[in-house]
């Protein structure tokens, strides 16, 4: 890629999903991980495949890519005989006995077939929305229940498991084509060909992405381990540099987390080799969260880059510590589409347009397509005329590559088709990935004494800790973590025992739990997360042979809010 006067543009895709399995039975708790594969890691792949002049940076998670393989593996071994499926909604694909009509049990799996964007993922299909209908009586007519059949509940799980699939097999595929003519009276037969087409797409998932990015049309980066929010972990009292009047939790700091924010990238880098068989040089850590010390743990994990929100820049173009530099960005002009270094760590930091991010995950849903790709890409033409210098401008687009999608018709295939096909054409503008960007354009870095801790959400971490509900979590799991250290300072574990431990502790560590706490979020999500998160707490003390406290058993957070997107989004800038 030459320096050809075009403007660096990089979309960075983040996959996650944590771990929703109890791992002490296997067992999972919730279908999303399965459910976004074949919906939105499929289609993404997809996407760039159909391009071949596209690129973009995907990350994944290493819990999601465990996960992956995990599923992949069980649906394979139950099609050929050999093994249960353990998550409950998939395998009732299959069940051949369901629950009987008129029970709880029967109301409590057809309304799970209805946790699916209504607009977009039920009304599309109208044997889905006729089933549907029927479903919402319940909640004032739950004798209506009594009068259906296993049948029903059949036709309700597949048409389920069909709205989740992917726009481009949907497209594509002639076996999924007729399972939705086919309508309802679904068999064995047709449930079984539907699992075995999951069992594909989810298989597909990390040999496609690993193939795209062999052939140099992706870049692939990673997070830490389960997602923790590292600098936290370093140092609880770091929230308070983007807000000093941060009230923390009783906890003052959480124990030896420096070293846990090490194993955390060390076996997140593990499990990206394992999968993609080399070694990430980028690093989107956990929410974008960044701070000094974070930096410099990424810098000895041997990572070029790190991304974050521009939150997080303007935060610390404010400080005192930069305030000369600052100056002479503004005096000089400079853009701040650019890569930068801190507090002396020779590690290229990027930062997330949160206009043109949010435009995409808030606003574009409910455009027609090319007058949405045409609002975006005006908006970094004048970025790109605005800064004069193609050498060191790169502008960052930085969002989930799953929770956006569901909201835009049919999964975002008009929008996203269309953008990578004007930008593979466009005079100005010339997608790259980070680096490609730094090897081939060696781009001179703007260098701060300082970076003020924050997260891509608001530039600080609001989201996971301040509110009373989050702070009462975190001195759990601070009171888990004491009891571990003691466990293990006392007596002896085997290897096996160690690792599900250290696993299992970071499964409790991990950013959800403390994202969902809260009475801005909606109950059914806040119920479910504090839920698992306490169960994953229970598994921990049971691994170190003590008797769990008594509050794990009680709920912490009930949540009641309405946000935007139901909460599986944030916008960038708090106003």
């Amino acid at each position: 890629m030459a320096n050809n006067g075009k403007t660096k543009v990089v979309f960075l895709w983040h996959m996650h999903q944590p771990d929703y399995r109890d791992i002490v039975t296997g067992e999972y708790y919730f279908p999303w991980t399965y459910l976004h594969a074949i919906k939105d890691y499929v289609d993404m792949a997809a996407h760039i495949e159909a391009q071949p002049a596209v690129k973009a940076v995907v990350n994944f998670a290493p819990i999601l890519l465990e996960q992956l393989d995990d599923y992949a593996q069980q649906i394979a071994a139950h099609l050929a005989g050999k093994g249960k499926i353990k998550d409950a909604v998939l395998a009732s694909l299959t069940d051949s006995v369901l629950p009987e009509p008129g029970t709880m049990a029967f109301v409590d799996l057809a309304n799970k077939y209805l946790r699916a964007n209504r607009q977009r993922m039920i009304e599309r299909f109208p044997a889905y929305l006729e089933l549907a209908n029927i479903v919402d009586l319940f909640k004032e007519k739950a004798f209506v229940s009594r009068y259906l059949n296993e049948q029903f509940l059949i036709d309700l799980c597949v048409w389920y498991h069909l709205s989740w699939i992917a726009e481009i097999p949907r497209r594509n595929d002639a076996r999924i084509q007729a399972l939705q003519n086919k309508e309802r009276n679904f068999t064995m037969d047709d449930r079984r060909e539907l699992l075995g087409i999951i069992g594909e797409l989810v298989a597909s998932i990390g040999p496609r992405y690993r193939k795209l990015a062999e052939a140099g049309q992706i870049e692939l980066c990673m997070s830490p381990y389960a997602h923790p929010i590292v600098p936290l972990l370093i140092d609880l009292n770091s929230a308070k540099e983007a807000m000093p009047d941060v009230t923390l939790p009783n906890a003052s700091f959480y124990p030896d987390g420096r070293n846990r924010a090490k194993w955390h990238l060390h076996e997140g880098i593990k499990t990206f080799e394992q999968y993609f068989g080399k070694r990430p040089r980028g690093c989107w850590a956990s929410e974008g969260s960044l701070s000094d010390e974070t930096l410099k743990l990424l810098k000895e994990a041997k990572f070029d880059w790190a991304a974050t929100g521009d939150s997080v820049l303007h935060n610390s173009l404010r400080a005192p510590e930069n305030q000369e530099i600052a100056q002479n960005i503004k005096s000089t002009n400079q853009s701040l589409h650019s890569a930068y270094e801190f507090a002396q760590v020779k590690l290229n930091t990027f930062f997330r347009d949160d206009g043109l991010s949010d435009l995409i995950g808030f606003k574009y849903a409910t455009w027609h397509s090319d007058d949405a790709v045409g609002d975006l890409l005006n908006h970094m033409v004048n970025i790109a005329t605005a800064s004069g210098d193609t050498k060191n401008t790169v502008i960052s687009v930085i969002m989930d590559g799953e929770n956006a999608w569901e909201y835009f018709p049919e999964n975002a295939y008009h929008f996203l088709h269309t953008l990578y096909q004007r930008l593979t054409d466009h005079p100005q503008l010339e997608l790259t990935t980070y680096s490609e960007f730094l090897d081939q354009h060696h781009p001179k870095p703007i260098a701060m004494p300082h970076l003020v801790a924050g997260s891509w959400v608001y530039g600080t971490f609001s989201t996971w800790i301040g509110d009373k509900d989050k702070n009462r979590g975190w001195d759990m799991l601070c009171d888990a973590k004491q009891q571990v250290d003691r466990a293990l300072s006392k007596r002896s574990f085997t290897a096996t025992q160690l690792a599900q431990i250290e696993k299992q502790l970071a499964l409790c560590e991990g950013s959800d739990w403390f994202w969902w706490f809260g009475d801005y979020n909606p109950a059914q999500s806040v119920s479910d997360f504090e839920y698992l998160f306490r169960r994953h707490l229970i598994n921990l003390y049971s691994l170190i042979e003590q008797p769990a406290p008594d509050y794990l058993h009680q709920i912490i957070s009930v949540g009641g809010g309405d946000p935007a997107t139901g909460g599986v989004m944030r916008q960038g800038h708090a106003n």
